[in-house]
């Protein structure tokens, strides 16, 4: 054993000193060993490259797969199976270089956070076809030109290519190809080629699995293949058939095998597919299926196998399904899309809902995208019931808010001694995160508005038009469809969003903080009591599963809108998250005051104490108070300043305010920045004009003030301000929708389409059109027709007077 060693390299980098076995010596490329007893030089030492280094929690007990895809975050030993549809071209014939290259970025970026990587990789025999055919065009050529002239080039057949020949031919070219890749990232790779009898042989499996945990140890990335130059032949199928068609031995149960051998944590099986459907592919029913669980198999038809390779979906179940049975977790994901291959790996392993999930936990409700199914059926069937049954269910509502009062209280109690007790919270989301007796009668009487207004919301004639004889013409409000409704800490909205969803009819779905769980449990058990009554349980569902934010945001063909409820920074997050579904909302509320020199000495404190101090974490809450300049070192100005401190409001100066003072508060970083707590920044200004200017540049669009008496200046203001709301002479906590009397609102939106300031019944309507006629066809309106378009406006019927 001392011989052996003492021959075998030595591998040194900082810390640390590897004995490299003979078998661990032949799988690593030559050109990473050293000469003889020569030290590696510095430059083949392994390093960290530049891709980012993070540390995470990686070590577990190997035995069970995980439960849940946020656990996969956790996965030490990750195998990356490479489907022959990945590596190779769309024209089957040399590899897909780019998409190769991303995919050795993404494994080096896992390796570097200290995962072990493993490839089971296909391509050889399209990499060797690729040399074979050039070499024999090139000696066809040759030959030809002497014998027959350049004329017959043209002419020359290329020979059906033998599969083992080709994966002889390309075996060693796909290997440097890895090799010189993963080296601009100071990663090692060694090859290791496998056939069946290297499983079934005893001896033979306990080499290589030693060889394989050595070269991990050495923080080395094993690329494995089946050597199919010396396998037997596939069995014969289309896929031999002709010059343009590659043929590789199925690597799927390859990967499986080799994944339970290694008490692998992960197995990604990337295709040319997005992963495992309930039919095949491309038909009009087929749904991607989020998550497998063993025994679903008679609910999936499997389509025909991909372009190239020996296996099928078929095959990649089995092996996944055995691989889960051995203790692995699978995902089937698709490798070849332009838009995602660049960080499809990366991303299975962050826990993004990417490709198909095997999983031997079945949750005990249903799956987010049922509920959203679930929710637009009960919306549909919502919207159909008759306005007093849709009222109804919201007085139902409003009294058990209050019948119930004690049961909430006591669940809102456990979940702020949870908040306490972790001490994650800042104060004033533990505020928003706190009912009370007071704010369950407010809700209460919000929902009777809600449900007073909701009489005439949902089918109320727009317009109507006569567009010729017999051919009228109406414009409806209708419901959006399924609204996703996110919030943070905020138990109280669920009671509130709900009523207006089912007073406009649509369908709603809830994703609350893990903070307010207990309340949102109750709350949403009063609100499908209360639509109970009428048979539309199922139209507002809370999603308890553990779907992350991102991955509801995708859901672009089940939910029409989404509604944040929460921090700038969620909002910001969700409006970057949400692919294709519209986002109604705000990202910052850095609402102005602007004090004139002709304000009300009485109305000025007032206002400006009410605006910061009622409630400063409101997003309609003073941020940036703007004073004219002539009001500085005036008695009013002194009074501000006073109550400012009285209240306890820490004061940022703005650059023009700093200048004129000799010491002033700590000067703001930003004229651009929503406090959120007893904090303002105080700006001067030369006149009104300047103060519509600075709101333009610093503020957010959601609210803005002007305290003055001189009518003329504040119309000015109203008209020129470009805010959702813009107030005089009134605090700006009135941008409310329960204040603007709509009830409750489900936010307040500062975009410019659909919806703007709070947003009630009417912003979660939109309309159809209505065309009633009596055979009539285009044709007759033509120039040579017998119908005129008259465009008459009809009067409109008349609304309900309750």
């Amino acid at each position: 054993m001392l011989c052996q060693a003492a021959l075998s390299p030595v591998v040194r980098s900082p810390g640390w000193c590897f004995v490299l076995s003979p078998r661990a010596v032949a799988a690593i490329p030559r050109s990473y060993l050293p000469h003889r007893n020569q030290r590696l030089r510095n430059e083949s030492i392994r390093c960290w490259s530049n891709i980012p280094f993070l540390t995470v929690p990686l070590s577990r007990a190997h035995g069970k797969p995980f439960a849940h895809r946020s656990e996969l975050k956790h996965a030490k030993r990750i195998v990356v199976k490479l489907g022959s549809a990945v590596v190779t071209r769309g024209d089957e014939c040399g590899l897909a270089l780019g998409r190769l290259a991303s995919i050795v970025e993404q494994v080096s970026m896992l390796q570097n956070q200290g995962r072990e990587m493993m490839i089971v990789t296909s391509g050889a025999v399209a990499f060797g076809k690729q040399r074979l055919r050039h070499e024999i065009l090139l000696s066809q050529s040759v030959r030809q030109a002497l014998h027959s002239g350049q004329s017959q080039l043209k002419d020359m057949a290329i020979p059906v290519l033998e599969a083992r020949a080709c994966a002889a031919a390309g075996q060693s070219g796909l290997m440097a190809l890895y090799e010189a890749m993963f080296t601009q990232y100071s990663i090692c790779a060694a090859q290791i080629l496998v056939t069946n009898l290297d499983f079934h042989d005893e001896q033979k499996r306990r080499n290589l699995n030693g060889t394989l945990h050595e070269l991990l140890r050495m923080n080395i990335v094993p690329i494995i293949n089946t050597n199919d130059a010396v396998v037997p032949p596939p069995e014969p199928n289309s896929d031999l058939q002709g010059v343009n068609v590659i043929s590789v031995k199925d690597n799927d149960s390859l990967a499986a095998r080799l994944a339970v051998e290694m008490k692998t944590d992960l197995l990604i099986v990337l295709s040319d597919v997005e992963g495992l459907f309930n039919s095949p592919p491309g038909s009009d029913d087929a749904k991607l299926i989020d998550i497998f669980y063993p025994g679903d198999q008679q609910s999936v038809t499997f389509g025909t196998k991909s372009r190239v390779g020996m296996g099928g979906m078929e095959a990649k179940v089995k092996a996944a399904l055995w691989a889960l049975q051995g203790g692995t977790s699978v995902v089937i994901a698709n490798g070849t899309h332009p838009k995602i291959s660049g960080h499809v790996i990366t991303d299975i392993v962050e826990g993004k809902k990417v490709g198909t999930f095997f999983s031997e936990v079945k949750p005990a409700g249903p799956t987010v995208e049922q509920q959203a199914e679930m929710a637009r059926a009960g919306g549909r069937t919502l919207a159909a019931l008759q306005p007093e049954q849709r009222a109804e269910i919201i007085y139902r509502l409003a009294d058990l808010l209050t019948d119930q009062r004690e049961e909430i209280l006591l669940a809102n109690k456990k979940d702020l001694e949870e908040a306490e007790n972790k001490g994650r919270l800042a104060l004033p989301l533990l505020k928003r995160l706190s009912l009370s007796t007071s704010k369950l009668n407010s809700l209460a009487i919000g929902l009777r508005q809600i449900a007073v207004s909701s009489q005439d919301s949902v089918g109320r004639v727009l317009r109507r038009t006569r567009i010729a004889k017999a051919l009228h013409l109406e414009q409806v409000t209708v419901p959006i469809g399924v609204l996703l409704v996110i919030f943070e800490s905020r138990p109280d909205c669920l009671p509130q969003v709900s009523a207006l969803a089912i007073a406009s009819g649509n369908g709603l779905l809830l994703k609350g903080g893990k903070e307010a769980a207990h309340s949102n449990q109750i709350l949403h058990h009063l609100t499908q009591e209360a639509l109970s009554i009428h048979g539309v349980k199922d139209a507002v569902q809370l999603v308890n599963t553990r779907e992350e934010v991102e991955d509801l945001c995708r859901l672009d063909k089940l939910i029409d809108l989404i509604i944040p409820r929460g921090s700038s920074q969620l909002v910001r997050n969700i409006q970057k998250a949400a692919k294709g579904i519209p986002v109604m909302g705000h990202s910052e509320g850095i609402c102005h005051v602007y004090v004139d020199t002709d304000a009300s000495v009485e109305k000025v404190t007032r206002i400006i104490r009410d605006s910061k101090c009622e409630y400063p974490a409101a997003c309609n809450a003073l941020e940036t108070l703007l004073i004219h300049r002539d009001l500085l070192r005036t008695p009013l100005f002194d009074q501000i300043i006073d109550m400012l401190r009285v209240e306890q409001v820490k004061i940022h100066a703005g650059p023009k305010f700093a200048s004129y003072l000799t010491f002033s508060p700590s000067e703001v970083k930003s004229l651009r920045t929503e406090y959120g707590d007893l904090e303002c920044c105080i700006e001067v200004v030369d006149s009104v004009h300047e103060a519509v200017e600075h709101i333009h540049k610093y503020g957010s669009s959601h609210t803005d003030v002007i305290i003055t008496e001189n009518e003329e200046t504040a119309e000015f203001f109203l008209q020129h301000v470009d805010s959702a709301c813009v107030f005089w002479n009134a605090s700006t906590r009135f941008s409310d929708g329960y204040r603007f009397g709509l009830g409750a609102e489900v936010g307040i939106s500062t975009s410019r389409i659909h919806a703007r300031g709070p947003v009630g019944i009417e912003g979660l309507l939109t309309t159809k059109w209505l065309l009633r006629g009596d055979n009539h066809v285009v044709s007759d309106f033509s120039e040579h027709g017998t119908m005129k378009y008259l465009h008459e406006s009809l009067p409109l019927p008349q609304r309900n007077a309750n």
